[in-house]
C-alpha cells in the first residue's frame, strides 16, 4: 500500500512546503505538465504526492482520502467542526503566517474594543432597524469567537471575493479576514479592533485520524516522522 501526502497545488504554499521537506531530506516535485495533480516523492519509499487546493486538504484529511496534509492552521478549523477528532496537527512548519482579524472604518473612532463593537452594534440596529454586517469566508471561527466575547448584534454576510473591499461596497459595515502585512487593510481604510487576533494561523502538516493506516501505511509514517526529525 502507498502513504499519500496531499500539499497545496501552486504558489508559494507549494513552494514552501517543497523547500521544507527538500531540507530535511525528502524531495517533493511536480509529476509532467502543471495541469496535473501528482507528484514525486523522493528519499521516502511507498508515498504518494498528491497536489490539491490548499482549501480542499482539510476535507481530503477528514475523509480519509489523503493520509497526510499540508495546509494552513486557519483552514483547518474553519472547515471542520471538530477537526482535533478529525485530524491530528503533527508539526507547525514555520510559513504561511497570517492572523484571523476583525477590522473596521477608521472613521470609527471611538470603536478599539470589542465592547465598542457590541454598543456600535447595538446602536446600529435601534437606527437602521437591522443587524450589523461582518463579512467573512470564516463563519465558525468567527461565530465562536464573538459568541465566546459576548457580542451577539451582527448579522456574518459571506464573502468569496476581496473581503476588505465589501465595506467600501457598502455591502458589510465590518470585516473578519486573514492579513499578514495589515497593508491591504490601510489602503482600504480599515483598522483592527479587539486585541488579539481571532486565531494566529500558519501552515502545518497534519495527519489524519480516519484514513486507512495499516501495517504499510505506519510503516511509512514511522519512516518520514524520522527524517523529519518528528516524534510519532
Amino acid at each position: 500500500m502507498t502513504l499519500k501526502l496531499g500539499v497545496p497545488s501552486k504558489g508559494r504554499l507549494m513552494e514552501k512546503t517543497f523547500d521544507w521537506f527538500g531540507a530535511r531530506g525528502i524531495g517533493l516535485s511536480k509529476a509532467g505538465s502543471e495541469r496535473e495533480y501528482s507528484g514525486r516523492v523522493e528519499g521516502l519509499e511507498d508515498c504518494a504526492l498528491v497536489l490539491l487546493p490548499a482549501s480542499e486538504i482539510p476535507r481530503e484529511l477528514e475523509q480519509g482520502r489523503i493520509h497526510l496534509g499540508v495546509t494552513g492552521t486557519d483552514l483547518v478549523r474553519e472547515r471542520l467542526a471538530h477537526w482535533d477528532q478529525s485530524v491530528k496537527e503533527l508539526t507547525p512548519l514555520g510559513f504561511g503566517h497570517a492572523d484571523l482579524i476583525l477590522a473596521v472604518p477608521r472613521g470609527w473612532v471611538d470603536v478599539d474594543t470589542l465592547d465598542d463593537l457590541d454598543a456600535v452594534a447595538a446602536a446600529f440596529r435601534r437606527r437602521h432597524g437591522h443587524r450589523l454586517r461582518i463579512a467573512t469566508k470564516y463563519h465558525r471561527l468567527v461565530r465562536d469567537y464573538l459568541r465566546e466575547q459576548g457580542v451577539a448584534d451582527y448579522l456574518l454576510v459571506d464573502s468569496q471575493g476581496a473581503t476588505e473591499g465589501t465595506v467600501a461596497n457598502r455591502t458589510a459595515e465590518a470585516i473578519a479576514d486573514i492579513t499578514s502585512s495589515g497593508e491591504t487593510l490601510r489602503a482600504n481604510h480599515l483598522k483592527i479592533i479587539g486585541g488579539a487576533p481571532i486565531l494566529r494561523s500558519q501552515a502545518a502538516l497534519f495527519q489524519s485520524r480516519g484514513a486507512d493506516w495499516g501495517t504499510a501505511e505506519r510503516g511509512v509514517l514511522e519512516r518520514m516522522l524520522g527524517a523529519l526529525r518528528l516524534a510519532g
